[in-house]
């Protein structure tokens, strides 16, 4: 049994507080006196209880919990002046139109019955029910391995989130298919170092939440093949089932639009929101994927039958990224009336009247819109965002529904707890790892024990697979780099940003850089 807490003494020596002793004598430094400090962080408490260091025991410091997380909130990557921003653009999906969960269960429904009917799949699977909860988004799929699996910024492995089908694999399965726990960038992004050695990428990001049940399919289809021992080639597996939910997508169309309320959530701040841009000048703007009747419904539900009002352009089916890449495509008129598309050249965009396809320079050239005046939200980090402020220049907003949940998750006390006891924790392996008494090897080995408890813990609780979005254990995940690197600010809910004036100011957090810990920054 050992006490990790122990008096503030400076010529404590370490195996003091590794043997348990603790000493009574009062402390000499002026800073801390009548004060304890727990060894563990090495910060000053009015109040200690030493207990004996035991598994099931953490270090009872009152040291305070964080505050709780406003869910509400926008957080900053980058600093925004929002006085510098006249233009706002909006995607609809998944920014302007938050789906519910049935959304999932009709698209993956959907994939299921044309993966059946058109691609010959055995007809059992029709009993392979969406498992709700299973993935997260911003997984990587491994196209020749057939392995689902999450990286961190380092692209290095997850051990404890490597799936094939539904099956977990272990560390030693996955060290036998990869032969290492880092995976070579050009297996990720599709290039190298060298020029001419181009390759396509061997993993697919599924980055966006349309994918979450497209995963799902993906994992149960492999599972029956794996459990019923039927060969089958993970490529074309994938290739199929995202055919068979992309092909989903206009009946999922028809049938959310005969019956909005019952998958998309209403938001009733949505108006005003639209009215506060309006009544200090600034314009808006809509390109989106998603058909203009598809749309049109969901906007009448949202705002109301006027809502074409607020904008004063409107872009449907415009094919994102390429309409942010493509150097040359016309921009065409829909005609609402007669549901298609005028062969008229485009000269202006009129407000009220609703465009298809073009690309993002048409639309800067006939608006004169461009760089830090315009400010475009949308969900999905690369075909949305990546490339309107890498090339172009604007400010970019993410949408990240999944924020509540994971919010809800830090704001949790027993989670907090859980948290801090594990900086704790791994601050006393850190600097007593290198000592050589065989006593203190056996609490050392037991502290690591109890750490990996933790950081298993802390994961589970975001999700029993995958854990959280934004992190793999310490660092950030894969896509959190890529969010962070693309958005200017992000953010729950559209609505947020009433919650701040149009003359707000986003400030990042002053990260602490490895080399700055301790130091007067923190």
């Amino acid at each position: 049994m050992h006490c990790v807490c122990t008096v503030l003494c400076s010529s404590t020596p370490r195996s003091t507080i590794m043997r348990g002793v603790i000493l009574s004598k009062p402390c000499r430094n002026a800073e801390a006196k009548g004060s304890k400090r727990c060894m563990a962080v090495g910060q000053v408490y009015s109040q200690v209880h030493c207990v004996p260091y035991d598994l099931s025991v953490q270090c009872q410091c009152t040291k305070k919990l964080p505050k709780d997380v406003n869910p509400k909130a926008v957080f900053a990557c980058n600093e925004l002046d929002l006085k510098e921003v006249n233009v706002y653009g909006f995607d609809y999906d998944y920014t302007l139109a938050c789906y519910k969960p049935s959304m999932d269960y009709v698209l993956y429904n959907l994939g299921r019955q044309i993966l059946i009917e058109r691609f010959k799949y055995p007809l059992e699977i029709s009993q392979l029910e969406y498992k709700p909860g299973f993935a997260v988004r911003g997984l990587h799929y491994d196209i020749g391995k057939g392995v689902l699996l999450k990286l961190d910024s380092f692209l290095q492995i997850q051990f404890g989130s490597v799936y094939k089908g539904l099956k977990p694999l272990s560390v030693d399965e996955v060290l036998k298919l990869y032969k290492n726990r880092i995976i070579p960038i050009a297996h990720v992004e599709g290039h190298s170092k060298n020029a001419s050695d181009f390759n396509q990428a061997k993993m697919v990001q599924l980055a966006d939440l349309f994918s979450v049940p497209e995963m799902g399919l993906l994992c149960n289809v492999a599972d029956y093949f794996e459990r019923n021992h039927i060969d089958y080639h993970p490529e074309i597996l994938f290739r199929d089932v995202k055919s068979s939910v992309k092909s989903s997508h206009p009946l999922m169309h028809k049938i959310v639009s005969e019956n909005v309320s019952e998958y998309i959530e209403s938001n009733e701040k949505l108006r005003p929101f639209f009215d506060r841009l309006k009544n200090s000048n600034k314009k808006l703007f809509l390109v989106t994927n998603s058909p203009y009747k598809f749309v049109n419904k969901g906007m009448e539900m949202l705002v109301g039958k006027d809502w074409k009002e607020y904008f004063d352009v409107l872009i449907v089916q415009a094919r994102k990224p390429r309409f942010f890449t493509d150097v040359s495509r016309p921009i065409r008129v829909y005609d609402e009336q007669s549901g298609s598309h005028i062969w008229d050249r485009v000269t202006k965009l009129e407000k009220g009247v609703i465009y298809y396809e073009g690309t993002v320079k048409q639309l800067q050239d006939l608006t004169g819109w461009r760089g830090h005046q315009v400010l475009y939200f949308g969900d999905h980090p690369y075909s949305d965002l990546a490339d309107v402020t890498l090339e172009h220049g604007w400010r970019t907003g993410a949408i990240i529904n999944e924020l509540t949940h994971e919010i809800a998750t830090l704001n949790n006390v027993e989670f907090k707890k859980n948290a801090n006891w594990l900086q704790m924790l791994t601050q006393l392996i850190e600097d007593h790892q290198d000592c050589e008494d065989p006593d203190e090897q056996k609490v050392l080995q037991k502290w690591m024990a109890e750490r990996d408890k933790l950081r298993n813990d802390i994961k589970v609780v975001f999700n029993p697979q995958f854990g959280s979005v934004f992190r793999t254990y310490h660092n950030p995940t894969y896509f959190s780099r890529r969010l962070f690197r693309f958005a200017d600010i992000y953010t729950s809910n559209i609505t947020n940003l009433l919650n701040y004036s149009v003359k707000h100011t986003f400030y990042p957090r002053r990260g602490v850089m490895p080399h700055e810990y301790i130091s007067y920054f923190v």
